[in-house]
């Protein structure tokens, strides 16, 4: 069998969606590469990759453009890849929107099977396509670590009474995604709690940090009674998740005055000293929520 027909096995397992077809084209040491696959993949790494990309796009689809063999035993395939998001990435929600995006892999064969698959599409064209944030930032700079955060907020416009954190340090970047993804599932429930005011997630490098606002003290001890969050706790005290971490539970000393400016005259106003209206007689805004 030729280069060019092995890379087409190659291509034809994708399309079925079928992570042993798709290893059996590759020779025992043989790795895969991607601008997303964090480097170089094979084995059971590399079923894993596919397999949260068909997770994800459970319609994934390559249509090769083209494709020859651009000298010896190296194949060149220009491909357009297509596929809705009707299931999770990255930890988030489906979008249920579609994606098509054009890429090329060089695919170098030897003794019958792949030895290197390097792969190469705008990583951006993906989130931009389902709507999502595009954030290009360093790792670290000095003192300074960089990361990304989420919110999310119960409705209630209510000072807190406590705070929960929590902290874990994870230990690679699969690790993160099994994190967000349990986290999610904990945000669930904890918005049907009572006393829930809102949390606030970040990740800087392996650095994973929740700040839950509650109305009290008391309220935290409801994750204690089971569901995602006692899952997540199993797997912490056992084998599968983070090399440490920490909870606590802040009560604050004082929480400032909220101030927000006046639509009319421009000043700003403490809101509860005022009763809502500026001192020009005017109705103020709503107050920013607490969390």
């Amino acid at each position: 069998m030729n280069p060019l027909e092995i890379a087409q096995q190659y291509f034809d397992a994708w399309n079925r969606r079928d992570a042993e077809a798709v290893l059996a084209t590759f020779a025992a040491d043989g790795t895969y590469c991607d601008p997303a696959s964090g480097g170089r993949l094979r084995g059971e790494a590399l079923a894993g990759y596919m397999n949260g990309l068909w997770a994800a796009f459970p319609d994934l689809s390559f249509e090769i453009a083209s494709a020859g063999v651009a000298g010896g035993d190296l194949v060149a395939a220009q491909w357009i890849m297509h596929g809705t998001n009707t299931g999770s990435m990255m930890g988030l929600p489906p979008t249920n929107k579609s994606v098509t995006v054009s890429g090329a892999d060089f695919i170098r064969v030897a003794g019958g099977k792949i030895q290197t698959v390097d792969g190469y599409f705008d990583s951006r064209a993906v989130p931009e396509q389902l709507g999502l944030q595009v954030l290009v930032q360093p790792k670290e700079i000095g003192p300074f670590a960089f990361g990304n955060s989420t919110r999310v907020w119960g409705g209630k416009n209510i000072k807190p009474g406590a705070f929960s954190v929590t902290v874990l340090e994870a230990r690679s970047p699969e690790e993160i995604q099994a994190v967000a993804r349990q986290s999610q599932g904990i945000v669930q429930e904890m918005l049907s709690m009572n006393g829930f005011l809102g949390w606030v997630g970040v990740t800087v490098g392996q650095r994973m940090m929740t700040v839950t606002a509650w109305e009290n003290a008391k309220d935290p001890r409801q994750l204690l009674a089971g569901g995602a969050h006692a899952e997540a706790m199993k797997k912490f005290f056992g084998t599968e998740l983070a090399s440490g971490g920490f909870t606590s539970v802040w009560v604050p000393d004082r929480i400032n005055a909220r101030w927000v400016r006046c639509g009319a005259c421009h000043r700003m106003a403490d809101h509860e000293r005022s009763a809502g209206s500026c001192s020009c007689g005017k109705k103020l805004p709503e107050p920013l929520p607490y969390w």
